[in-house]
């Protein structure tokens, strides 16, 4: 019992609110999370700094992280048959896991992984016909699982249950509890021990940096030992979340409302609920989307909106698998587009109906149980990136599908906004989210009320904003609100944010244009064409790819009260021709997009200053570059930082100490040179320019050396960079 004793040592406070596991955690606002179905752990990472981060998405659900059998044949739901809760999976190792979790909690992307509770593997299967995916010996018969550890004590017995200790009576609340799951070993969540593993399972996932967790089959396990596993969980990880966080939980119960069987309420106490019956209806909606008004429906049983957990489609019932719904899939792209869109826009909680969930699927063709796209020995394969955007190799990608991530970038916009000027005619219905959205389906042709701020938006169901105006559609909103709401393009939905105005080079978040692929199969739209600059040479920087990384500058200087430091750079004048004062048409500057320090008032002239800073470059502010209580940025602002945690400064990847003035963006990295570029300190109301510097090789993780001389600090696009004021010195480490 030392492992339990040990384990309520560390235990959260046993006394929890209602709404303690009902909080999504997402960063910044963000309202949709997306479900990479399979996806390696390694992908998932590199998706969270190029697409997820940038485009607004709040997290992602994983696939089960711990261990399973391999399955012959090497089905998708190998990954609900646990053998043991080592952090080693089809999807990768747990180092691999952990450098996950990191990257996406730094880009603002939340994980979710997928646990399984309920049980361990079907019966009849063993790791001498199946091995364990981390090698671990199992044998269900004998109930011996010894890398939980669990005997054959820590299950369900048989009492009540049918011959073969199975379900068949779903109206039988004990036998649908206690009983095998299509002959999965049940365990017995009841017993000190058997709680005590499942709370360190997750608990060991919480430590490493997770938001919470979707739970597998949670209406075959009664609702208070959940409730008493809950009360044993840590606090989230205080390096990404507030101190006193706790996990979100979303729970899996199939409830058609057939009556006696386990239904959704009995366990909306323990977080968001799936309601599969939003799945049933949402076909319906996407055909005729007035219909929208009437999705919740009480009187059918359905949750309240606070505590429905919502989704067009899901990897069980796209396959006809599980309950509900399913009729809408990636397979018919067009009514997928608009259910996506509906429910984007119509969710975020008591705002709406529920908290989105997005699938994103691999092609299954006919065979309802294949695996996700392997080689011949069944190992996942990577997920390639299209030049246009789109996912091959057999992956779909809805979530990259410009409809449904200029959605994402929606609902993060407009999260938590009223809904207001709603509009309906015949099949045309439209409304807005308070003045910060506004959405319409099937070209109401009319002059409405958007609610919006005038100005000049970007229709995102076609594309982001470019510099120049809009990869697709663009809507003139006037100075009271109304504009003409006339549809073009091949999707019947129009959608304009505060986030996406024409000409501001993004939609939310930074990170470029979005993705100009469709579903496969349709005909991709091209972004409009960048005008050549007004003034200036002709020649341009090279337009780049949108290869956006994070990328981290630190440059270490005991600064004097009043001064401030910001940072100049890119290409050197003598490295490349082309460069001009006009960032926005040099060769020599490089695209980046702020990522926020922090909301606190140590950060407020950080945040005024990277308003309107789109490049790095060497010639202080920019055009349209906002001041701060009337003073003028000078280049890209820095933070003064700290390793401090106790101080306002204090930043989690400063590990050095004090005086570390820190900037952090998006830099698209193909316009840098190989992946290299140059920075110099320019600090204000005190020594102006930084002195030349004769930079050789970095030490850190990474480390290395640029591949042309420059009397500038030489700098790893997509990497954590630290130099210090005047100093040769520098250290490159890995984000």
């Amino acid at each position: 019992m030392l492992l339990l004793a040990l384990l309520l040592l560390h235990a959260a406070p046993l006394a929890l609110c209602w709404s303690d596991w009902h909080s999504s955690n997402c960063a910044q606002g963000r309202a949709a999370m997306v479900h990479l179905f399979e996806w390696k752990w390694s992908d998932i990472e590199q998706e969270c700094v190029r697409f997820l981060g940038p485009y607004g998405y709040c997290g992602v659900q994983l696939s089960p992280a711990n261990e399973h059998a391999m399955v012959r044949g090497r089905p998708w739901w190998e990954r609900y048959q646990p053998v043991s809760y080592i952090l080693h999976s089809r999807s990768g190792t747990r180092e691999e896991f952990v450098s996950m979790v990191r990257t996406c909690n730094q880009n603002n992307v939340r994980i979710y992984p997928d646990v399984v509770i309920n049980h361990m593997t079907g019966m009849g299967r063993s790791s001498a016909e199946e091995p364990g995916t981390a090698g671990s010996f199992y044998d269900a018969d004998e109930g011996s699982y010894p890398a939980v550890p669990y005997v054959m004590d820590d299950f369900n017995t048989c009492d009540g249950c049918t011959g073969c200790c199975c379900i068949n009576s779903w109206t039988d609340l004990v036998m649908v509890r206690n009983c095998r799951l299509v002959g999965l070993i049940d365990l017995k969540q009841s017993l000190s021990h058997t709680h005590a593993m499942i709370a360190n399972f997750l608990n060991d996932m919480i430590d490493i940096g997770v938001a919470g967790f979707r739970i597998d089959a949670a209406k075959h396990m009664w609702p208070d030992d959940m409730e008493s596993i809950w009360g044993s969980l840590n606090n989230l990880n205080t390096e990404f979340f507030p101190a006193g966080s706790h996990p979100f939980m979303f729970l899996e119960v199939i409830d058609l409302n057939q009556q006696g069987e386990v239904n959704v309420h009995e366990y909306k106490h323990l977080g968001l609920v799936t309601e599969f019956r939003y799945s049933a209806k949402i076909g319906d909606v996407a055909t005729y989307p007035p219909a929208i008004q009437g999705i919740f429906d009480p009187g059918w049983g359905m949750l309240d909106p606070d505590d429905a957990f919502v989704f067009v489609d899901n990897h069980d019932n796209q396959r006809g698998h599980g309950g509900g719904g399913g009729s809408v899939t990636h397979k018919d792209p067009p009514k997928y587009k608009m259910a996506q869109a509906i429910t984007l826009s119509w969710a975020q909680y008591s705002q709406g109906y529920g908290f989105p969930r997005v699938m994103s699927s691999f092609d299954f063709g006919d065979d309802t149980e294949r695996g996700p796209p392997a080689d011949g020995d069944g190992n996942t394969d990577d997920v390639p990136i299209n030049p246009d955007g789109s996912c091959g190799g057999g992956w779909v990608c809805e979530h990259r599908w410009p409809a449904i991530a200029g959605m994402a970038g929606w609902a993060k916009a407009t999260n938590g906004e009223a809904i207001s000027n709603e509009y309906e005619s015949g099949d045309r219905f439209a409304f807005s989210r308070g003045n910060k959205g506004f959405v319409a389906f099937n070209d109401p042709n009319t002059v409405l009320q958007t609610g919006l701020p005038g100005g000049v938006y970007c229709n995102v169901i076609q594309g982001c904003a470019t510099e120049s105006g809009c990869a697709g559609q663009s809507v003139t909103v006037n100075g009271d609100g109304t504009a003409q709401i006339s549809i073009s393009g091949e999707d019947p939905i129009l959608a304009i944010h505060v986030e996406a105005m024409s000409g501001s080079g993004q939609c939310i978040g930074g990170g470029g244009e979005a993705p100009t692929a469709g579903p496969p199969g349709t005909t991709a739209s091209t972004p409009a064409p960048t005008p050549a600059p007004t003034q200036g040479p002709t020649t341009t920087r090279p337009p780049g790819e949108g290869d956006f990384q994070r990328t981290v500058i630190f440059v270490n200087m005991a600064t004097q009260p009043g001064q401030d430091m910001f940072i100049r750079g890119g290409i050197d004048h003598d490295q490349r021709p082309g460069c001009t004062e006009v960032a926005s048409s040099s060769a020599c500057a490089i695209s980046i997009d702020h990522i926020s320090l922090g909301a606190d008032y140590h950060y407020e002239k950080h945040s005024a200053w990277s308003d309107g800073d789109a490049h790095l470059d060497w010639y202080g502010a920019e055009a349209g570059q906002e001041t701060w209580q009337g003073i003028p940025a000078d280049g890209t602002p820095a933070a003064w930082t700290t390793s401090d945690n106790t101080h306002p400064g204090y930043q989690p990847d400063n590990t050095f100490g004090e005086h570390y003035w820190k900037t952090e963006f998006y830099m698209d990295c193909s316009e840098s040179e190989d992946g290299w570029f140059e920075v110099k300190g320019f600090v204000t109301n005190g020594p102006g320019w930084e002195g030349d510097i004769n930079q050789s090789s970095c030490t850190g993780s990474v480390g290395g050396s640029a591949g042309y001389i420059s009397s500038n600090h030489m700098a790893l696009c997509g990497h954590l960079n630290v130099f210090t004021w005047n100093s040769n010195s520098c250290r490159i480490d890995a984000i």
